[in-house]
């Protein structure tokens, strides 16, 4: 199993080196950088698990490196390593999309549980394995079938038009039959990473999915698992 890779962008050499050390012992692979261009660069020309931003950076401060990668569709999760009264700072930096924030002076205990709580969240956003179908570029369920090459859906002998959106939602749910899906992930793999907007977004194109797929036969196929999600099932 490949260690998590952590980028440090901090320009406080005491601070990154004591930060380095503790991600090494806690099984972390891990570099520094000391300025922001040079941090955004290695952002992007790298694949990080995590990246720790200090905001005071010379060269371009902290919050435009956050602006810049979240702009750019780079979702790579953040921690922001903050003052302790500034408050502009955190608002700022969640509001521009920062998955959490520390402020120095830290326990370095916190930050590792931050660190924790930070890549278990993205595992679990992480796209579900995909169940190989048997039937080549052809998704099906009891009487609705999907033919992927030419987008074409029928359920019975009736042919049904989605939109794009609709379509997409409709192939991931039928690629993963009888898991239960919840909004984040369903949101990750037919919205993708970059998307901000709410997660109700989902039912509402659940609601438009069934109208189409289930509403006028005796069978439902989507299912909702009352506080946790949807699952498509006979």
């Amino acid at each position: 199993m490949e260690k998590p890779r952590i980028l440090i962008i901090e320009d406080e050499v005491k601070i990154a080196r004591v930060i380095q050390l503790e991600l090494k012992h806690e099984g972390y692979e891990s570099e520094t950088i000391d300025n922001g261009l040079d941090g955004y660069q290695l952002c992007q020309e790298q694949n990080w698990d995590l990246i720790l931003l200090d905001v005071m950076l010379p060269g371009i401060s902290g919050l435009e490196v956050l602006r810049r990668l979240r702009t750019s569709g780079n979702m790579t999760p953040v921690i922001l390593l903050t003052a302790r009264d500034s408050v502009h700072d955190k608002v700022s930096g969640l509001d521009l999309g920062a998955n959490d924030y520390v402020t120095k002076p830290f326990q370095i205990e916190e930050l590792l549980a931050r660190i924790r709580t930070c890549l278990r969240m993205k595992a679990q956003l992480q796209p579900a394995p995909t169940i190989p179908v048997d039937s080549g570029d052809v998704w099906s369920m009891a009487d609705l079938s999907v033919h992927d090459k030419s987008r074409a859906v029928k359920r019975g002998d009736h042919d049904i038009e989605l939109t794009p959106r609709e379509y997409d939602l409709l192939v991931f749910m039928l690629k993963h039959p009888n898991q239960v899906m919840n909004r984040e992930q369903i949101l990750t793999n037919v919205w993708g990473f970059d998307y901000f907007g709410d997660t109700n977004v989902v039912d509402v194109y659940i609601r438009y999915l069934r109208k189409k797929i289930d509403h006028q036969f005796d069978k439902q196929l989507i299912h909702t698992i009352r506080g946790v999600g949807y699952v498509m099932k006979e």
